[in-house]
């Protein structure tokens, strides 16, 4: 009777410790879920900001701007327009 009792503390014992442990490994793992939620709120955030950002970049007010300040360029002139025409070649067994 004796041997049955000490056998079941510490089985009681080491069923106490495994539950410990898996509690204390769930709290780990909630707080590294609860990190990546913030990790993935903070991604989701930056990309809706370089989203906006590209917007902006690619408006054309900015790349006109760019263009007549920084390249100097300037608007198509009718006066200036060159238009180059290519001779047509007779078709083959045509006169």
């Amino acid at each position: 009777m004796m041997r049955l009792s000490v056998f079941l503390a510490v089985l009681l014992m080491a069923s106490a410790l495994s539950l410990v442990t898996l509690r204390f490994q769930a709290r780990e793992l909630f707080m590294q879920v609860e990190q990546l939620k913030v990790g993935a709120h903070d991604l989701d955030a930056d990309w809706r900001r370089l989203q906006l950002r590209r917007a902006e970049l690619a408006r054309n007010a900015r790349i006109d701007t760019l263009a007549r300040n920084e390249l100097h360029l300037v608007p198509v002139d009718p006066e200036r327009t060159l238009y180059v025409q290519q001779a047509q070649k007779p078709l083959e067994g045509r006169p």
